[in-house]
């Protein structure tokens, strides 16, 4: 679809210079192969429509794609979506797989399960960057504050995704939204007296008063709707002589008056079709008039709408001005309106259509209606497989309310609030559940809305609040769904470990206790039950007990490939007692299988999940290139998706990296809001990260004192972790503090003894021997590294070698001294650990050795998107499988990338192993 006129065709819009001006330099600015986003802001009638219209009557060399908000369409998900992406599905088959069948199952062209919603909105992306390059793409947006919600989430996905890509998007909105928020924007205001002025005398043939003129212009306050249509509600004599002018309480009910008054002027016909028309939000003028033929209302109604300037009815049916639909379906009686929407259900295709055919049922039903509640449950089964949740949330809603049999209301209710919660409307969510509450529900149901209602507060909060309410609905539901309790204990046990110390009336002891005492396993145990029963052993009888329990579970995870979905939601807490029992080869396994069928899958709300833990691993590991190239898909996909971003990795980075100034910055922030939501682990977190940036800077009394705690607190506390009192150890020691020293060294063994792996035995032997002497040092020195250069924790065995060269000099054997120390340094500088690195070069300077100075990399001149890109090409990815990851079009990636070879002097991406270092791949395990 392009424009019909030439720009000199198209009326202007008066007094619109700037406004022009900036929609102007879009286009401009897209012919040259940028990407430009505008939202029009402002009040009913102000003129946003007009200037789109000349917009995309100056587009001629654009393909235009427009779509419109609708306000009785918003519950249904993606129908602004599917009409505004129709003329360009012809570009679907070049999207990569998940993406295409994203969006075909999306608009019903195929079925299958329901897709990721953000999945959906990066196949967007990819359709308008690919239709975009055949010629650039104009897409408009009117009334966006009237989008359903699946398509104003994809849209202001889009629109904050858009950078090298010929395409403008142009929203107009009443009101800023929640999904346009952030967006440029233009505040569209009233014209000023002298422009308002000629545009009513332009539109009125007789003589103006002038005392009339300037009340009129007064009155519309430069709304040039309002110009144009309060005028009409005015006689020749009162137009000429000012003689009983209205008064106008409201600009917007002054219009809607004004388009009401013209309407009732219209015969008894005419009104009744505007009424359909209103009440049939796709523009279907075939659906229109078979919906009215059934209600008796002939052709002669449309001339009669038409001439009145109300609604046009040609290849799609066109209202004047929104407020016309609005006053037209407010001007018909409640039995009228249900009257149309039944006369609409029985002329919708029931095979095409059902959903849209099951709304208009429940719009005409005055009371209960079993039948139509049924069709709406259908619906929103229908909905929930296109990913639709949020209108299988409204269907549900809606059946409830129109359901008598109090059970069935109740449980449609709380379907509705299940949908509602995966949809993040939290709020909707729990009013839904006071309502099944209040209506009497049965012990399951109860025990469900209890369920649900802790769940909302977890993920709304993760903190203090939310282990009680999990731990309450697991008792509850022991007795009436045993399988739902145990993943219930689950839930309540992570939620526990996330509040640790702040928990309030369930810390980890107690839901641990319950958790162990509740329904037993299945026979033989699932991996599920095996991680409960292992977690919540851990807490109670320590390392020794739960470590085989928690090794069996890991095992089983690995060797699973058919779980279900409901067991893989625990990859995650999987990985994190792979952590307590120092087994990175299970948690890099478990972590790598699940990024990769997440990103098969298209999953974005669990891919930075994810993401977070095996880029935490990698920092562990001293890979720390590839833990920020992660964090840059982390900062990606939340960025695009609203999703909460966890700061744990970027502090980890800060801490190892040196860099106190960051580390302090970001531990305030994430320390204040962990602090107000109860999430204790985040404390005892910036604590470790703060040890280990001052004992990498050689500050041992402040390391000291940010993790001293560490032995005071129960060994299970989040505040002891092994890596806290690994990291006491070695501040204690080297600050002089020998008994807490030793006291931590106790803390240590109960985890590192029972772990039995060569990553736990060789801290253990390192942190025994910084607290001995002589033979007995050395000997545990060489022990630790013979131990870590087994494993891929590099951090570990880069800080043993530096140890074991420190105390080398300090017993005077600087040669011994110096192989150590430089083996540190090299692996330091390595992976980029530059508050370890300068400790061990002030050592090596201290045995006499001339240090060569460091080189600065050449890519520190690359931005780090451009870093991360490059990174990616490196590693081979294509510039399509690139921009999945980062949730950009390819060709944005193929922009980056040119701006990557020009900075750095090559001409192709074969090039940049010589100018990038590659990310090591640390050699498999023995």
């Amino acid at each position: 679809m392009t424009g019909s006129r030439s720009p000199a065709e198209v009326p202007r819009p008066r007094g619109r210079t700037d406004e022009l001006a900036a929609l102007a330099g879009l286009l401009e600015g897209a012919r040259a192969g940028r990407s430009g986003v505008l939202v029009l802001r402002g009040e009913a009638g102000i003129g946003k429509t007009a200037l789109l219209e000349y917009t995309s009557e100056s587009a001629s060399d654009f393909t235009l794609l427009r779509a419109m908000g609708v306000e009785s369409e918003m519950e249904l998900p993606y129908a602004a979506l599917h009409l505004l992406c129709a003329p360009v599905l012809g570009f679907v088959d070049r999207l990569p797989g998940p993406q295409r069948d994203a969006l075909e199952v999306t608009f019903g062209v195929t079925s299958g399960g329901a897709p990721d919603r953000f999945l959906v909105a990066l196949a967007t992306l990819s359709l308008f960057s690919e239709a975009a390059q055949e010629r650039p793409l104009l897409c408009i947006v009117d009334d966006g504050q009237w989008l359903d919600r699946a398509s104003a989430q994809v849209l202001g996905f889009v629109a904050r995704r858009l950078l090298a890509d010929p395409v403008v998007l142009l929203f107009a909105v009443r009101q800023t939204t929640d999904a346009l928020a952030g967006l440029p924007e233009l505040l569209i205001e009233g014209l000023d007296d002298a422009d308002a002025s000629k545009l009513l005398a332009s539109a009125i043939a007789g003589r103006l008063d002038d005392r009339v003129a300037e009340q009129l212009v007064a009155e519309a306050h430069g709304n040039p709707l309002a110009l144009l249509e309060l005028p009409r509600g005015l006689s020749l004599a009162q137009l000429a002589g000012g003689f009983g002018l209205p008064d106008v309480l409201s600009l917007a009910d002054g219009l809607e008056q004004s388009f009401q008054q013209r309407l009732e002027a219209l015969p008894e016909n005419a009104q009744r079709l505007l009424l359909v028309a209103a009440a049939e939000p796709l523009g279907d003028p075939a659906l229109v008039w078979r919906a009215a033929e059934r209600l008796g209302i002939t052709r002669a109604a449309q001339e009669q709408a038409e001439s009145a300037g109300l609604i046009e009815i040609d290849g799609r049916v066109r209202f004047r001005h929104p407020l016309v639909r609005s006053a037209a379906y407010r001007a018909g009686s409640a039995e009228q309106r249900r009257e149309v929407h039944r006369a609409l259900a029985e002329a919708t295709d029931a095979e095409t259509d059902p959903d849209r055919r099951a709304w208009h049922l429940a719009a005409a039903t005055g009371g209960t209606d079993e039948s139509v509640a049924g069709e709406l449950e259908r619906a929103a089964g229908r909905a929930q497989a296109r990913g639709g949740v949020a209108a299988a949330a409204a269907f549900l809603q809606r059946a409830a309310a129109l359901t008598t049999d109090r059970v069935l209301r109740a449980q449609r209710a709380l379907a509705a609030a299940q949908a509602k919660y995966e949809s993040g409307a939290f709020d909707d969510a729990l009013a839904l559940l006071a309502a099944a509450e209040a209506g009497g529900v049965d012990d399951l149901q109860r025990a469900r809305v209890h369920l649900l209602r802790a769940q909302i507060t977890f993920v709304a909060t993760r903190g203090r609040d939310a282990p009680p309410l999990l731990l309450k609905a697991a008792r509850e539901l022991e007795a009436v769904d045993p399988e739902r309790a145990r993943t219930t204990y689950l839930e309540a046990l992570e939620a526990a470990r996330f509040a640790g110390p702040l928990a309030h009336g369930a810390d980890v002891v107690e839901v641990s206790e319950a958790a162990l005492a509740g329904p037993a396993a299945h026979r033989p145990p699932r991996p599920t039950d095996l991680l409960l029963e292992g977690m919540a052993t851990l807490p109670i009888d320590g390392h020794a007990r739960a470590v085989p329990i928690l090794k069996a579970a890991l095992r089983a995870f690995r060797d699973d490939r058919t779980l279900t979905p409901e067991e893989s939601r625990w990859f995650s807490f999987a990985c994190r007692a792979a952590w307590d029992v120092w087994d990175e080869e299970s948690w890099r396994l478990l972590a790598t299988r699940e990024l990769t069928r997440a990103r098969d899958a298209g999953a974005l709300t669990l891919t930075p999940l994810v993401l977070t833990s095996l880029s935490y691993l990698h920092v562990l590991c001293g890979e720390l290139s590839a833990a920020e190239s992660l964090l840059g898909e982390i900062r990606a996909i939340t960025a695009a998706t609203g999703i909460p971003a966890h700061r744990y990795v970027e502090i980890w980075l800060a801490a190892l990296r040196g860099r106190e100034p960051e580390l302090s910055a970001l531990v305030e922030d994430f320390t204040a809001d962990a602090k107000a939501r109860g999430e204790g682990f985040a404390l005892a977190f910036a604590a470790l990260a703060s040890a280990v940036l001052y004992n990498g800077l050689g500050r041992y009394e402040e390391a000291f004192a940010a993790v001293c705690e560490a032995v005071d607190v129960a060994p299970y506390s989040e505040l002891s972790t092994p890596s806290a009192v690994a990291e006491l150890v070695e501040a204690a020691a080297r600050a002089g503090e020998r008994r807490a020293a030793e006291r931590a060294l106790e803390r240590l063994v109960l985890s590192t003894g029972p772990s039995g792996g060569d990553w736990a035995l060789g801290v253990e032997a390192r942190s025994r021997a910084l607290l001995s002497d002589g033979a007995d040092a050395e000997r545990l020195y060489q022990e630790a590294i013979e131990r870590l250069r087994r494993t891929r924790v590099r951090v570990q065995l880069a800080r043993t070698h530096l140890l074991y060269g420190e105390w080398l000099r300090r017993e005077r054997r600087r040669l011994d001294a110096r192989d150590q120390l430089r083996t540190a340094l090299e692996l330091f500088t390595s992976m980029g650990a530059e508050a370890f690195a300068a400790r061990a070069e002030r050592e090596l300077l201290a045995t006499g050795e001339h240090v060569r100075q460091r080189q600065v990399e050449t890519r520190d001149q690359l931005t780090s998107q451009e870093i991360h890109i490059a990174q990616l090409a490196l590693d081979g990815l294509s510039n399509r499988e690139i921009g999945a990851r980062l949730i950009i079009s390819q060709h944005t990636v193929a922009y980056h990338l040119r701006k990557v070879f020009t900075k750095l002097g090559i001409t192709s991406r074969n090039q940049l192993n010589r100018v990038l270092p590659q990310i090591p791949d640390p050699a498999p395990l023995a």
